[in-house]
């Protein structure tokens, strides 16, 4: 979740078909961009080939979609670095079919015990930006290795080194630089040179990167894997690996301890649902914004008639906007860690509390972000993050968002583990009140305590039709994530879009703070005019919005979508042998 997390360049998706060899590899072809991905049994789509190919293989191999959506997360370590992580956090939404539930892994980064809630402040009480996101105060206690094990050892069928064994190969053996990720490393390239550990995972030893498609390598990567693999927790949280992160933070001024590491707990919790016109949508609960506000948004929508003001239409969009800043606001003031304050979930997604935001709103007249307040209560993340979703032949489904925070995190490496640190504490509230990197305003729920969760975007959502998941969902994009998730569920569920298509069409956002809707090219001239005149700050943003890697359940078969909104997606999934 950082700024700067987007790219025009557009890749086709893939399709796979039908396989009748016994290995069940997946046959790759192309197809035209507003038609899904089809399979039988097994998908993964996420946001680089290697890692959803990892991911499929475990399932042919007899795994479930917790085992692959772990072996996708491990690979995406090796081979998407700007989000793929070991040292960084998310959450990780399940559907188990034999249960026919859902449950939450929160296994989002903590404060350190050391760190206070005025520590990024300079002696003028200004919010010291470089040491929030780029030195090694920034970084969060990693959660991502402890949630992807308490996974695999709870919900999956394999063991963890079969799991994990895609990741280390791909680590030990090395990948060829594709396009995607020479561009990506190419852009941070200066941040990364500045710090040695990263100058020597990122480039040949005289600092010029590698070309495309040269073969590139990550020893001190796939030894760490290899700990992980053999030691499971200890492996990353004691040991050597949690000495080299320990000696790294002594030796520059950084805050975690080996008490830090050691006490690192996962969250099972339980996620938010609600309706919309029949569906049910479950998605991930506070100590993520994204599912009270998706359900927020959903519920002040559904008291309009979408269809007949149409698709995109002016009129349409500026309802959409006018929900997003009333349930932004509402983020500004009520949301943070449940463990640590008090989260009025129930009201916030309450249909009552809708009822009456409701009539803040003017059909014709946009409200100005500046007269518009959180609600009273009827009681009283870069966007490069990245996302990924699974579907096996058992019925269970992988929503999962995880994330650095900033593209490569703090750009700071911990020696010899291959590994980059996140920058996770700036999604804490350096001072109340202000905003953050991604311009949201930050309450004093979200304030700095020990311990404690930092709030977040992230938004892994599962879609359940005639109670049977439907669509499994999620978005990159730092704050504008939420809303990338609730207009692709809108094109699906009231607009009857396929999930390539419901992907694909132009988004907006507005976040109350700024005020301005953020509009993606591709919108019409007219409809433009049309929100300028009802008195919406518009601007026409360079960046897309988000990027969705999606799969959509229908009739037997597993139909997948990776946003071509940024280059490297891909759609990997199998059908197995006679179907």
């Amino acid at each position: 979740m950082s700024p700067g997390d987007s790219a025009d360049e557009s890749v086709s998706t893939r399709t796979i078909t039908p396989v009748t060899t016994e290995s069940a590899a997946p046959i790759i072809n192309y197809s035209e961009r507003f038609l899904p991905v089809v399979a039988r049994d097994g998908m993964v789509v996420g946001p680089e080939q290697l890692a959803a190919q990892a991911g499929v293989d475990i399932l042919s191999r007899g795994g479930n979609a917790i085992d692959a959506a772990v072996a996708t997360g491990f690979a995406l370590a090796v081979t998407y670095p700007r989000a793929g992580n070991l040292a960084g956090g998310g959450f990780m939404l399940i559907h188990l079919a034999d249960e026919n539930q859902q449950t939450l892994i929160d296994y989002r980064e903590k404060a350190p015990i050391a760190a206070t809630e005025t520590m990024y402040l300079n002696p003028a009480g200004e919010v010291d930006r470089q040491r929030e996101f780029f030195s090694l105060q920034s970084a969060g206690v990693p959660g991502t290795v402890a949630g992807m094990l308490y996974a695999q050892e709870k919900y999956g069928l394999l063991s963890r080194q079969e799991v994990m064994a895609p990741a280390i190969a791909l680590a030990r053996e090395g990948i060829d630089l594709s396009f995607g990720l020479h561009f990506e490393i190419s852009a941070s390239a200066e941040r990364l040179r500045a710090n040695p550990a990263a100058r020597d995972i990122f480039f040949h030893e005289d600092g010029t990167l590698y070309d495309i498609g040269e073969r590139w390598r990550q020893p001190d990567l796939a030894r760490t894997l290899e700990a992980i693999s053999q030691q499971g927790r200890d492996g990353f949280y004691a040991g050597s690996v949690a000495d080299y992160i320990t000696t790294e933070m002594e030796n520059g001024g950084g805050l975690i301890t080996a008490q830090d590491l050691a006490e690192y707990n996962v969250v099972e919790r339980s996620p938010v649902r609600g309706t919309y016109r029949g569906f049910e949508i479950v998605s991930a609960p506070p100590p993520s914004s994204g599912g009270v506000h998706i359900l927020q948004m959903l519920n002040l929508l559904e008291g309009y008639d979408l269809q007949a003001m149409g698709h995109n239409s002016a009129a349409y969009l500026h309802h959409l906007s006018e929900s997003m800043k009333l349930a932004y606001a509402d983020r500004s003031l009520y949301l943070g860690d449940p463990d640590f304050v008090d989260v009025p979930v129930t009201e916030l997604i309450g249909k009552d509390y809708a009822t009456l935001q409701r009539e803040r709103i003017d059909s014709g007249v946009a409200t100005p972000s500046a007269q518009i307040a959180p609600g009273l209560l009827i009681n009283g993340e870069s966007t490069d993050t990245t996302h990924y979703s699974v579907a096996d032949r058992f019925g269970n489904v992988v929503s999962n968002t995880y994330t650095l925070n900033f593209s490569f995190g703090s750009h700071i490496a911990v020696p010899h583990t291959g590994m980059l640190l996140n920058n996770e504490m700036a999604d804490f509230a350096a001072a109340p009140g202000t905003a953050n990197a991604f311009g949201l305003i930050q309450g004093d729920a979200n304030r700095i305590e020990p311990g404690k969760r930092p709030l977040s975007s992230m938004s892994p959502t599962l879609v359940f039709r005639d109670g049977q998941p439907w669509i499994a969902t999620g978005s990159p994009g730092g704050s504008v994530i939420i809303t990338t998730v609730l207009q692709t569920i809108l094109n699906a569920m009231e607009f009857d879009m396929n999930i390539a298509t419901a992907a694909a069409e132009p988004r907006i956002h507005h976040q109350w703070m700024p005020d301005e809707l953020r509009m993606e090219k591709g919108f019409s001239p007219d409809t433009i005019k049309l929100l300028i005149d009802m008195g919406h700050p518009v601007g026409i943003s360079p960046r897309t919005s988000g990027r969705t890697n999606s799969i959509m359940l229908q009739d037997g078969w597993l139909l997948g979508a990776s946003d071509t909104r940024r280059p490297g997606g891909f759609v990997a999934g199998y059908s197995s042998q006679g179907q």
